[in-house]
């Protein structure tokens, strides 16, 4: 079996220990696109999947429970994104016009990413789904518990975004 596996990979699943370890990487992966942080991408993960154990009776019997587990890491990210704003904010007020450095990303893809992260969430949730972990549109609607016609319109409104922040023309690959 691959190191990246999908929601789809195996079915129900009924050793906790054997899904975290087959899923782990790639839910990390997910929750790094989303948040551009390593920590944070580790921090996701392990909530995610310490609120799936936590019910693990329930989630366990699910048909993909890492469908379950992606859907708990792309609202947690929401959150989370929301809660660093909100500190953001609050370190720049305390700091009176001092912008703290923040480090940027390394890889290749950092200013990919970060047109993503800047994205309408939904729409930055449909695009890492759908490229990062190579997910159907099916797929993606049912970890975002929205409809294939809504996820398509996330992918194109922001396929044609970031086509215009990174100044890509149309139909170039």
């Amino acid at each position: 079996m691959s190191a990246r596996s999908t929601p789809e990979a195996v079915g129900v699943v009924k050793d906790f220990d054997e899904f975290y370890e087959r899923e782990y990487s790639a839910i990390v992966a997910l929750a790094f696109a989303l948040s551009g942080s390593r920590w944070a991408a580790e921090d996701l993960a392990q909530e995610a999947f310490l609120a799936a154990h936590r019910d693990w009776e329930r989630v366990g019997s699910y048909e993909r429970p890492g469908v379950w587990v992606r859907h708990v890491v792309t609202n947690m990210s929401v959150s989370a994104f929301r809660r660093r704003m909100a500190e953001a904010r609050a370190l720049a007020k305390a700091a009176i016009g001092q912008v703290p450095d923040v480090a940027e990303l390394s890889a290749d893809g950092a200013v990919f990413w970060r047109a993503v992260r800047s994205l309408p969430r939904r729409q930055a949730q449909a695009i890492t789904l759908h490229y990062l972990e190579d997910l159907s549109v099916a797929e993606v609607a049912d970890i975002l518990g929205t409809a294939e016609g809504t996820v398509k319109k996330h992918l194109f409104e922001g396929r044609k975004s970031l086509a215009r922040s990174l100044d890509i023309e149309e139909g170039q690959t």
